[in-house]
């Protein structure tokens, strides 16, 4: 294995085409698992080298049932095998669905920036489980917008994002509560997308409960000069 390909290995942002439509993702990929997903689908899959080139076969599984987030593919659960390589520090790739048999679909995997990840924070006994999250973000005191996307938690870290944003941070857990903060930055720019969190890097903290499906929490996001409260759901999708 070369050692351009040794560096498929870490969090990354993702933009794909079907034929000419667009998407994008977070993903975070690992000891031959894929994890990741955007504000409408998780990404859960699985990856193996051959030589210089990867083959990953993904399952796309939609958690997001408003209007605005339907698949490019034309399915709630859409399965995509391709296979690529590296070029440069990014990961392209190209490949089929079985869905959408007469298109193409086309990847390209850009690494993210995990120098900021904070330590772990401490999960005790009742904490929150490992494992990929479907998040679903409210803002509060009437204030219109939010996110949603998929989060990642793994042994008191937190990784995550959607088509324009990434998170990065720590949680602690245990006894059916959690507390945690995070960074919420731009991987590609929201501003006209996002008029609340576009182009601003966010400070968020946040505490509430878990169980074994999931957990619900209430914070504030620091969103340049302003403090804006919100609460956001989290659902399991796939543990880890």
């Amino acid at each position: 294995m070369s050692d351009s390909i040794s560096r498929f290995d870490g969090f990354f942002k993702s933009e794909f085409k079907v034929n000419e439509a667009v998407g994008r993702s977070v993903s975070y990929v690992r000891d031959g698992k894929l994890l990741g997903g955007n504000s409408g689908f998780a990404h859960i899959g699985t990856y193996h080298f051959d030589g210089d080139s990867i083959a990953v076969a993904v399952t796309s599984r939609r958690h997001n049932f408003g209007a605005g987030h339907q698949s490019l593919l034309g399915s709630d659960v859409s399965t995509i095998a391709v296979t690529g390589r590296a070029v440069g520090e990014a990961f392209h790739f190209e490949g089929s669905s079985p869905q959408m048999p007469n298109a193409t679909f086309r990847s390209v995997m850009t690494p993210l920036d995990e120098s900021d990840l904070p330590a772990p924070g401490l999960i005790r006994e009742g904490g929150i489980s490992n494992g990929l999250y479907s998040i679903h973000l409210s803002i509060l005191d009437g204030l219109p917008g939010g996110l949603t996307g998929v989060m990642l938690l793994n042994n008191g870290r937190i990784l995550g994002g959607d088509a324009f944003f990434y998170y990065l941070g720590s949680y602690s857990s245990s006894n059916g509560r959690w507390k945690g903060q995070m960074v919420n930055q731009e991987h590609t720019p929201a501003r006209g997308e996002d008029p609340v969190f576009g182009g601003h890097e966010i400070g968020i903290g946040f505490s509430g409960t878990c169980n074994a499906e999931g957990g619900f929490l209430e914070g504030t996001a620091l969103a340049g000069k302003r403090s804006i409260r919100f609460e956001a759901l989290l659902r399991l999708i796939d543990a880890a």
